[in-house]
């Protein structure tokens, strides 16, 4: 059965994250997001990390939801950082044949490892605490490009249908038999189940965007959901503003 890939499975939990006001929280883990990637520094690289490990901690969000996800992230990451130490020029540390690991390669892969990790990380408590429709009414209130937030919008959604269509196609190619295999049949097989797929999903998206045009669709998104900022919500924005601001004015004195 495939999983689907639902990032706010735990928007109903209750934590400081999830009462931070949308707007404000999208703002704060964003400035806090490209401050963490633009790092410098390996050691402030690590506090921006255990930073990001703290603030998912403090959404509730369960460790196994977020490594079933890192690790596919890990799979990238790690391969860049094994190629970065082999073939990034400095300080030889250690030669087998004609590979040779050095001390900057190391070094650079390491910042570039945690910088990732860290920006992947902050991506749970940022959207993750909070309902997806929320999170694509809070980009309009931010006045993000309609078109923008509206792509974001069925892209999310129809990442589920795709999933629903493809069950059902391989469904249906196991019962008739079906094994999956690396022969040239079964490749055959897979490559016509991917273009039926495409084909059903054409076919859906232009039945749904008749169907809310005749609903009167206009393009912007509604919700139940009405938000009002408060004082805390200001307080925790400027704490992780400050945090991030904070860790290239330590670099810059560091260096």
């Amino acid at each position: 059965m495939i999983e689907y890939p639902e990032i706010d499975r735990y928007a109903s939990l209750d934590s400081p994250l999830h009462r931070f006001d949308p707007r404000a929280k999208i703002i704060a883990f964003l400035f806090l997001i490209f401050s963490v990637v633009l790092i410098p520094d390996l050691k402030i690289a690590f506090i921006g990390f255990f930073f990001a490990i703290f603030l998912l901690i403090l959404s509730g969000i369960p460790l196994a939801f977020v490594l079933s996800y890192m690790k596919w992230v890990a799979m990238f990451v790690l391969s860049f950082f094994v190629i970065l130490a082999f073939t990034f020029p400095g300080e030889e540390l250690f030669n087998f044949y004609f590979l040779s690991i050095t001390a900057e390669g190391l070094y650079t892969g390491s910042l570039i490892t945690l910088r990732a990790f860290s920006a992947v990380i902050l991506i749970f408590p940022m959207i993750g605490t909070m309902r997806f429709d929320t999170t694509i009414k809070a980009l309009d209130r931010l006045k993000v490009p309609n078109s923008l937030v509206q792509m974001l919008m069925f892209t999310y959604r129809y990442i589920f249908v795709f999933v629903d269509e493809f069950q059902r196609i391989w469904t249906a190619m196991e019962s008739k038999g079906f094994k999956l295999r690396t022969t040239l049949y079964a490749l055959r097989t897979i490559g016509k189940a991917l273009g039926m797929l495409f084909v059903r999903s054409y076919e859906r998206a232009e039945r749904v965007y008749q169907a809310m045009r005749s609903r009167g669709y206009t393009g912007n998104p509604k919700t139940m959901v009405e938000f009002e900022i408060h004082v805390k919500d200001y307080i925790l924005a400027v704490f992780i503003v400050g945090f991030a601001i904070s860790l290239h004015v330590i670099s810059f004195f560091l260096s």
